[in-house]
């Protein structure tokens, strides 16, 4: 990596709701295998009127980051609902970042687990390890010991039902070492490369360079629509500030503005149209400062980027590297209420609409491999451009794609 891109870092709707609808299914059989031997050995049959049911919506239950105490590397778990004395087992979606995995663990009443997005790992104890991908459901039963995490390159993001006894859900035993999860990724089945090249781009990660790329191009009556199509698609208020926010650092702080006030123009109207869209949630931790943030954008930025980020350009201008490490990949980064690929996806589509970056567009094609995107999800995304985006903006996008894998190719 020597230029300055390179050390910076070097159909649709229908498989979503596929994926969702396998994953309600998933649902209603760990809600029946579960909860039906639970009832019938604790209570009986029914001696009371059924309870009215209770809709608990999307984004207002907060989010927390895994304890390093259980995890390794970034996890971030969204409660569900809890257990209760008639529905004994909680729920819960847990995202992976690429290379993070539980430790050892069992519990005593079992666990489902329905694999949402991403790749993922999971091992029994003394047998193989399992890869994991989405629509797969793992049986987990009462006792049994195993761990479970992402693919060492892509992130991995699950549907949780697990039991309880006595109120106790889970029991964490020792932590997964390195050499056990190295050995887990090397014998995870090879055919994974084939199997996440013909992957999707879900409707909601379809929207996000679109909105992306009307921002950057200043073009209100497309970006208008593409926020529209972005929260039918399930982005929450939340993920759509977060994107625009984000993307001041990529093409400034006037664009962001103007982005975000028709962000509100959008989600007002939608209110007078009687659509409640989801507000989402705000980032479960508080960002570091001082030194410790420096720390932790120095290491996001080396995740991304590949390689540390060095070289004549910031030996010259060494403030512009702090001002990376320390608020792009610090302050911004660090934030969870939006994940790395999201990120990586609005940062390609905004590049991709800016003539005169290419090199930083090519670095972010690389970026969003390292962060779980497959190469299949970017021509996808170069498709989504020259379909409802701009043309331009998409041979910009597909240029760089190809560079950003032959250079790959080439360090293999």
């Amino acid at each position: 990596m020597t230029e300055w891109g390179d050390r910076y870092f070097e159909h649709a709707q229908r498989d979503r709701t596929l994926l969702m609808n396998m994953s309600l299914c998933g649902v209603a059989v760990c809600a029946a295998a579960l909860f039906t031997g639970c009832a019938a050995a604790q209570h009986g049959a029914a001696k009371s009127p059924a309870a009215a049911q209770q809709i608990i919506r999307a984004g207002t239950q907060a989010s927390t980051a895994g304890s390093m105490d259980y995890f390794t590397g970034r996890v971030r778990v969204e409660p569900l609902s809890p257990a209760s004395s008639d529905i004994n087992a909680s729920t819960a979606y847990v995202t992976f970042e690429p290379g993070a995995h539980s430790a050892w663990h069992t519990h005593p009443r079992g666990q489902f687990l329905i694999v949402i997005a991403g790749a993922g790992l999971t091992q029994e104890w003394g047998r193989p390890v399992q890869e994991i991908r989405p629509g797969d459901v793992v049986r987990c039963p009462p006792g049994v010991k195993h761990w479970h995490g992402a693919a060492p390159t892509s992130s991995m993001t699950h549907l949780a039902v697990t039991g309880s006894v006595d109120g106790k859900s889970v029991t964490w035993l020792e932590k997964v070492t390195d050499d056990q999860y190295n050995a887990a990724g090397a014998a995870a089945p090879q055919e994974h490369k084939a199997m996440t090249a013909e992957q999707v781009l879900s409707a909601k990660q379809q929207a996000i360079p679109l909105i992306a790329s009307f921002m950057a191009a200043s073009d209100m009556p497309k970006l208008n629509a593409a926020l529209n199509q972005g929260l039918d698609a399930g982005l929450t208020i939340s993920e759509a500030k977060e994107v625009l926010v984000q993307l001041y650092a990529y093409v400034g702080f006037p664009r962001s503005l103007n982005a975000l006030g028709e962000l509100m123009k959008v989600v007002e109207e939608r209110k007078q149209r009687g659509i409640q869209d989801a507000p989402g949630r705000e980032p479960s931790r508080a960002i570091p400062t001082g030194d410790e943030l420096v720390a932790i954008g120095t290491a996001n930025q080396t995740q991304i980027s590949g390689v540390p980020v060095q070289g004549p350009l910031f030996d010259f201008a060494p403030v512009i590297n702090q001002y990376l490490q320390a608020h792009l990949f610090g302050d911004i980064f660090e934030r969870d209420n939006l994940d790395w690929q999201s990120r990586e996806l609005a940062t390609v589509g905004a590049l991709a609409a800016t003539p005169g970056v290419e090199p930083q567009l090519r670095s972010h094609m690389a970026a969003s491999m390292r962060v779980g995107l497959t190469a299949g999800q970017l021509r996808q995304l170069t498709e989504v451009l020259a379909e409802r985006g701009d043309a331009d903006a998409a041979r910009r996008a597909t240029k760089a794609l190809t560079q950003a894998l032959a250079a790959m190719k080439g360090q293999d």
